[in-house]
């Protein structure tokens, strides 16, 4: 047992302790704080698990997010390619199309303007050979000619031959 006095201002205080008691006392109050620590400490771990665990979820979330849009961009960009190259293979065609028909265009031109300088030379002969039948009976020469066809010109050659 221990007696101890205290002082405070008038006040005497007289303060009698069982030893024992005390220290029954403070063991158990040490058991308490080392139950509440335990408590404590497991509480602090749940709660960082916990933690771990929303944080894992939300990670999951933004990447199945993120996937999706990716997904969707990867869509979105192969759309717009298939749109491209549609529109390029109608240009293509097009074109084609055009310089196909400015080529057969010029061609039935060229072709036109040969046929008719052929006709032209074809009725000069006509003529030549009218006026050379009739007016040279008695002589009885020849007429020989070669054609000379070129991309711009049609040439004819004539030549009179006497046998």
């Amino acid at each position: 047992m221990r007696v101890r006095f205290c002082t405070k201002g008038n006040l005497i205080l007289i303060i009698i302790e069982d030893v024992e008691e005390s220290i029954e006392w403070k063991t158990v109050q040490k058991k308490k704080q080392h139950k509440v620590k335990g408590k404590l400490r497991i509480t602090k771990a749940a709660v960082k698990i916990q933690a771990w665990w929303r944080g894992t979820l939300v990670r999951r979330t933004l990447l199945h997010a993120a996937l999706r849009a990716w997904i969707i961009q990867s869509w979105w960009r192969m759309t717009l390619s298939r749109v491209l190259e549609k529109k390029r293979r109608a240009a293509l065609i097009a074109y084609a199309t055009r310089e196909r028909a400015v080529i057969k265009l010029q061609s039935l031109v060229r072709m036109w303007r040969v046929h008719w300088r052929y006709c032209q030379v074809l009725n000069a002969i006509y003529v030549i050979q009218g006026h050379w039948q009739c007016h040279n009976c008695q002589t009885c020469a020849l007429l020989r000619g070669h054609c000379v066809v070129t991309a711009t010109h049609l040439q004819f050659h004539i030549e009179i031959i006497n046998s």
